[in-house]
């Protein structure tokens, strides 16, 4: 069964740190793009980070947690973390992961992780875990 699951989201104050892992099973992560998104209540949908397949490893942020956050792959566990540093009250949001694997995309995702027209496209994500940043 192919399934993504997020964990590490919690409570912190500003300025604080919290890491977010992205696990998978049912399929190896690395050979596939990973992007982590978030949803705050009332907002929409936004890409956050992403990290090409293994073969390159390239990352992207955007602009918003640009210097602050850092995606990375653990090859050994088949997981993918957003360390996030300096957290910020807007950066309150359920965090969610997901992944193109088995997906056939009018794109890439690393190149589209930030255009929500894309993400009708994505077929697995995970069920998202909370992060709460207090001022």
């Amino acid at each position: 069964q192919v399934q993504l699951v997020e964990s590490g989201g919690g409570y912190v104050h500003a300025g604080g740190s919290l890491r977010l892992s992205c696990t998978a099973s049912g399929f190896t992560l690395d050979y596939y793009a990973v992007g982590w998104f978030r949803q705050a209540p009332g907002k929409e949908r936004e890409g956050v980070s992403c990290i090409t397949s293994l073969t390159d490893g390239n990352t992207v942020y955007s602009d918003s947690v640009k210097g602050r956050f850092t995606i990375a792959r653990d090859k050994g566990t088949n997981t993918v973390y957003l360390q996030m540093d300096n957290l910020k009250p807007e950066d309150t949001a359920v965090y969610i992961c997901a992944t193109d694997y088995a997906t056939t995309l009018p794109g890439v995702l690393c190149n589209d992780y930030e255009n929500r027209l894309f993400y009708r496209y994505l077929e697995n994500w995970g069920q998202g875990t909370q992060v709460t940043v207090s001022s």
